[in-house]
């Protein structure tokens, strides 16, 4: 494997890779940039989640964003303009610290979508679908797998066409974000001058070390994703002048779009009547009340008139946004997977580029089925009980996802060592502080999600993670820390399949 600086940024040189780049074309700009970010960054399904830990979660939301959101958008901001060729996180990771590390960091950055565009953004679309059309009824199996199945193969579709169309459902999804939280926040304001909301003092965003532990890991993987565009390095105009500029507006952005729906959420619900799958979904029902219906005595909101058809709009934006989400995800992370594969960290077969399409083809089929049997596994684990299945397959996406980048915020540090002469557009201070700072929050969170308590909770009688009984802790633990041993060695296998490639090359 030819690796040259040539006064630039290291380019990797092999026949391989030169028959697959030059089936890319260059259709992503500063703009795309900016609505495929705020795809990445802000995904709904999770509101609920942060929101049930009540107003200590606004606190935390504020505080990783000040030590974690704000130091990793600096870092990719330097490594996306200074590194900007096609696969961006598998690159950053195999320079840094060779192919071994980046096959199997890339599988792991990889699986994360699938399964959890399968499980968690699907479970959440359905949810919704039934709360506002159904009036709460659940389908029945065959209405079920035919919404979901819908759902997921329109989103694999849409990542297989060429990113010149494909990139369009992004940036609706940004428009839709902006659409649905304006319109919620908006209600919430009108909802609270005429019914009051529920009151909390000063105290209660008194940041505890319970809320910490349970929600360091969700916020993390809430804020992470600005590596991601760089996966289409290749396929960007301008990355040097667009990649920092689009993470710095889409950042400040983000941290609003979260911080004002989880707001809304705990004005509106009691604390313990928010759940993780519902909650944002039960807020909503709850202020659109104001335009048309009424709160019965057991609490059960029932919408008419205005309220049923602006409750039945932002169903359709709720969904929306989740679809945009797993596809921004799938895009990117599908094209980091086919990068590994033209580059000797994985089957060659993967490595593909659709002459035709410009897209990684085989690679985004292959997610559509993983997602599929992610889907169909867990709907069969969990009998059908949609809360379970939302906990369990958000919990492994959280950890996948998580320990992807325990390889991806190190390698700052080492290239700024490796490749000191690399140009570097934007550079940030302290990089081997900031990498490490993020790396321990990172492994903080990983342990966390695999033993939910641990120094406070897990071996105190009676403790469970949430919505598992005492006795079936250490099951939780099994379908966490199995999972991630399998991957782990499929991402070594991958690297054995690499080795023709990194031989030929």
């Amino acid at each position: 494997m030819d690796t040259q600086t040539s006064g630039t940024a290291p380019v990797l040189r092999t026949a391989d890779s030169d028959l697959e780049i030059r089936k890319l074309r260059r259709h992503f700009g500063h703009f795309d940039i900016l609505f495929f970010l705020l795809c990445t960054l802000v995904g709904l399904d999770t509101i609920g989640t942060v929101a049930a830990r009540g107003p200590q979660a606004f606190t935390w939301m504020i505080v990783l964003a000040i030590i974690f959101f704000v130091p990793s958008a600096l870092l990719c901001a330097e490594l996306g303009s200074a590194f900007p060729q096609e696969g961006g996180p598998y690159l950053w990771v195999r320079l840094a610290f060779g192919h071994l590390v980046g096959a199997v960091n890339t599988f792991m950055y990889w699986v994360t979508n699938p399964v959890w565009f399968g499980g968690t953004l699907t479970v959440s679309a359905v949810t919704a679908f039934t709360t506002f059309f159904r009036d709460g009824r659940p389908f029945g199996t065959l209405g079920f797998y035919l919404f979901t199945l819908g759902f997921v193969w329109f989103g694999i579709l849409t990542a297989v066409v060429s990113f010149r169309i494909g990139k369009w459902i992004p940036v609706l999804g940004g428009w839709t974000r902006l659409a649905l939280l304006i319109l919620f926040t908006g209600t919430v304001l009108i909802y609270a001058a005429r019914h009051g909301v529920h009151g909390f003092g000063l105290a209660d965003f008194t940041p505890g070390w319970s809320g910490f532990v349970a929600l360091v890991p969700v916020l993390i993987f809430n804020y992470v994703g600005f590596e991601l565009p760089n996966s289409a390095g290749d396929e960007m105009v301008d990355p040097r002048r667009d990649v920092p500029a689009a993470i710095f507006r889409s950042g400040v952005l983000a941290v609003l779009l979260y911080a004002l729906p989880v707001l809304g959420v705990l004005l509106v619900l009691p604390t313990k009547a928010v759940t993780g799958l519902s909650g944002f979904l039960d807020a909503m029902r709850q202020v659109f009340s104001v335009y048309g219906g009424s709160t019965g005595p057991d609490g059960t909101v029932t919408l008419t008139g205005a309220g049923l058809v602006l409750g039945g709009i932002c169903a359709v934006l709720f969904i929306l946004t989740l679809l945009s989400s797993g596809v921004a995800w799938l895009m990117g992370t599908d094209r980091a997977l086919a990068v590994s594969g033209y580059d000797g960290a994985a089957p060659r077969a993967f490595g593909v580029i659709s002459e035709r399409l410009g897209t990684p083809v085989r690679v985004n089929l292959l997610s559509g089925l993983v997602s599929t049997g992610v889907l169909v596994l867990a709907h069969q684990l969990t009998g059908g009980e949609a809360a379970k299945l939302f906990g369990a397959v958000l919990s492994l996406a959280l950890s996948t996802t998580l320990l992807s980048y325990l390889g991806i915020f190190p390698a700052l540090h080492i290239l700024r060592r490796k490749y000191p002469d690399v140009p570097r557009p934007y550079r940030v201070r302290y990089p081997r502080t900031i990498g490490w700072l993020l790396t321990a929050l990172i492994a903080f969170a990983t342990v966390q999600l695999l033993l939910p308590g641990i120094g406070a909770h897990w071996f105190g009688p009676g403790y469970a993670p949430s919505g598992w009984a005492p006795s079936e802790r250490w099951t939780y633990l099994a379908t966490e820390a199995i999972p991630l041993v399998v991957f782990v060695l499929i991402g070594v296998a991958f690297w054995f399949a690499g080795a023709p490639t990194r031989r030929r090359s």
